[in-house]
């Protein structure tokens, strides 16, 4: 007799994972979820969002990490993997106001190693606790053929709501408004495909100068930040937002543009924001121009915020992090982002 083991998939290992993260994974549930671990389908009360919102809209996103597996693969570590995966959802659907609900994941590997999953989804299961919202199911997958030996693979979706009236859409952005940077940690979940073409030759566990004794697999598996947070504060605080662009592949050239009126240019000077030591090294070893810098990588920009200029010294002050960085003038040309000096 064949079975399903000599064939590749182990399917007690997949179940002994799924007990191993139980516990995390119901520490994030709320009296909402009437259905999560183990359901064929995760099951959220929507009763209190309708009760919150005169005409709640639900805003989701689909989405990975991409190549940075490979990079926690080949470390050895991979528990900042499914935070970033979380994270990274929450800043898309925080782009058009939303707060977030619930999260699901997707992890697919070779061979399904307890440790290594039961690791990623305790990552996935704190971001969802930080941020407040259910991870609310999610599926493994053991697929050897498909992915080769040691690699392995992570998506997920997340659902949030806002009210229509409080949509963002990039429409009140207007001549005169300015742009504040909430700052990456680092490549957060993008430009992986070219970092490892031009580090791992180094070795990730080196440590260059410019690093200041980091080595370079830390520095490149740095977690994604998520601004939940902190755009919460602007709101209490007061401080009206007339779009946010998340600074994801595609940098500042592609991203910006998503959420721009089609009258305005944003000028972003450079100099008033800092760039993480890694950017640097990757620059370097790349021998990229400013142009492909900014369009791969974030360069250092997590999050931009439009906002009122009269604002902008509330904004910063609410947060300590936040940094000027840019105007949005009226549009002169066919450039909707440019880049200036002071």
């Amino acid at each position: 007799m064949t079975t399903y083991k000599d064939a590749g998939v182990d399917i007690a290992t997949k179940m002994d994972a799924i007990q191993q993260m139980g516990a995390a994974v119901k520490a994030t549930h709320t009296p909402a979820v009437l259905a999560g671990l183990g359901a064929f389908g995760g099951c959220f009360d929507l009763a209190e969002v309708t009760t919150k919102h005169a005409q709640p809209v639900l805003v989701a996103s689909t989405d990975g990490v991409g190549t940075k597996t490979a990079v926690a693969a080949a470390v050895g570590d991979v528990r900042t993997i499914g935070a970033d995966l979380v994270n990274h959802c929450i800043n898309d659907i925080l782009c058009q106001g939303a707060t977030p609900l619930f999260f699901l994941d997707y992890i697919a590997a070779s061979k399904l190693e307890p440790v290594m999953i039961v690791a990623a989804v305790e990552g996935l299961a704190a971001a969802c606790r930080d941020a407040g919202i259910a991870l609310l199911g999610g599926e493994t997958a053991e697929m050897p053929g498909v992915y080769h030996d040691g690699a392995f693979d992570v998506a997920g979706t997340i659902v949030g709501v806002v009210d229509r009236a409080n949509m963002l859409d990039g429409s009140a952005i207007k001549p005169g408004d300015v742009a504040i940077a909430l700052p990456s940690t680092g490549l957060h979940t993008n430009g992986y495909s070219l970092a490892r073409k031009v580090c791992a030759p180094l070795g990730y566990a080196s440590q260059p100068a410019i690093l200041a004794g980091q080595s370079i697999g830390e520095a490149l598996l740095a977690p994604h930040r998520a601004y939940l947070h902190e755009v919460q504060a602007l709101r209490q605080a007061g401080v009206a937002i007339h779009g946010l662009a998340h600074i994801t592949g595609g940098g500042i050239w592609d991203n910006i543009p998503r959420v721009l009126p089609a009258d305005v240019t944003v000028e972003l000077v450079r100099g008033s924001w800092h760039v993480p030591a890694i950017f640097q090294l990757i620059v370097e070893q790349a021998a990229m121009d400013e142009h492909e810098a900014h369009h791969v990588l974030n360069m250092g920009l997590g999050m931009i915020l439009f906002i009122a200029a009269e604002q902008a010294e509330q904004a910063l002050a609410t947060i300590s992090d936040a940094q000027l960085v840019g105007r949005v003038v009226e549009q002169t040309n066919q450039a909707r982002v440019v880049l200036v000096d002071r």
